[in-house]
């Protein structure tokens, strides 16, 4: 054939494949052939268990039911207006009823439309250095009162009862009326503490002294304190230059002991410490669960709050 009526390289190339592809098509079917010729020949018994298993693993796989799905269920809760009060307050009392183009009053006419804003004569000293929501009712739905602290300069504390309206979601709050002045919640009277036994100067007061001024001096590695598997990180930059221990007492006896009890003891300690930087000394107490382990008090766990039941941590 002479070189200009060749096929090109892609038209040659498809009857090639086509045939490859149609041997190996033949060579299915006379495997097919053969493995139904031979289960023929080990007799209808054989035969029918074959098709009888084809036939089970069809229906099973036609009968199992599609995977459960899974259901979540999530339940708004209606956010409390603390904050918004706490805000709303908090610009109302810097807002005046002769300025109601400024940023604070715009802002309050618009988290209460209809509330009157207040009119301090010029340069009263009216504006609080802070302002805290501490507490909050819900008398029916979506109908809240909020009692929010604002702290003056002088020391003065006044406490305002605001009316809030939420909607249904929760999500939205409006000031529904004028804030009105009431008194303060009321002192309440503290438990009795369950840190009863008082601990003597000794290893264990030792050790939670040396842990603290390592926590909070920086005097010190943190992780010597520690019993295995405890983790606890010193606060940092360190912002004491010094911790004294002041007192120690605990819930168990077995922290007031002159000698470190046997391995696994448990108690739990409040630590009360004096802490000192350039600015003066600062009274701190902590809450601290230890377990002897090879002669020594080992620190495994500090608290949060104040317990109110004994027992070890």
């Amino acid at each position: 054939m002479s070189r200009n009526k060749q096929a090109p390289p892609q038209e040659a190339a498809a009857p090639m494949a086509a045939g490859v592809e149609l041997h190996a098509m033949r060579r299915r079917v006379r495997l097919s052939r053969v493995v139904l010729w031979a289960l023929i020949a080990a007799g209808p018994i054989a035969l029918g268990l074959s098709l009888t298993s084809i036939s089970a693993s069809s229906a099973v796989a036609a009968a199992a039911p599609d995977p459960p799905t899974a259901t979540v269920r999530t339940t708004a809760v209606p956010a409390d207006p603390s904050g918004y009060s706490q805000l709303f307050i908090n610009t109302w009392l810097r807002s005046s009823a002769d300025d109601l183009a400024s940023a604070q009053a715009r802002l309050a006419q618009s988290m209460a439309p209809n509330v009157e804003l207040p009119d301090p004569v010029p340069d009263a000293q009216s504006t609080p250095v802070s302002v805290t929501a501490v507490r909050s009712a819900q008398s029916a739905q979506g109908v809240w009162s909020v009692t929010v602290a604002a702290q003056y300069a002088d020391g003065r504390v006044r406490y305002y009862a605001v009316p809030v309206a939420a909607d249904r979601a929760g999500t939205s709050f409006t000031v529904t009326g004028a804030p009105g002045v009431v008194a303060g919640p009321v002192r309440a009277e503290a438990p009795t503490s369950v840190y009863g036994v008082r601990v003597p100067e000794g290893d264990l007061s030792s050790a939670v002294g040396e842990f603290l001024a390592a926590y909070l001096s920086g005097a010190g590695e943190v992780e010597r304190y520690l019993a295995p598997g405890v983790e606890l990180t010193a606060v940092s930059p360190a912002p004491y230059t010094a911790v004294v221990v002041q007192e120690v007492s605990a819930v168990q006896e077995a922290a007031a002991g002159t000698q470190v009890p046997a391995d696994g003891t448990k108690v739990g300690v409040l630590v009360q410490v004096e802490a000192r930087d350039a600015d003066g000394r600062w009274p701190l107490a902590y809450e601290l669960a230890l377990a002897s382990r090879s002669g020594r008090w080992e620190i495994s766990a500090m608290e949060s709050g104040t317990a109110q039941s004994g027992g070890a941590r």
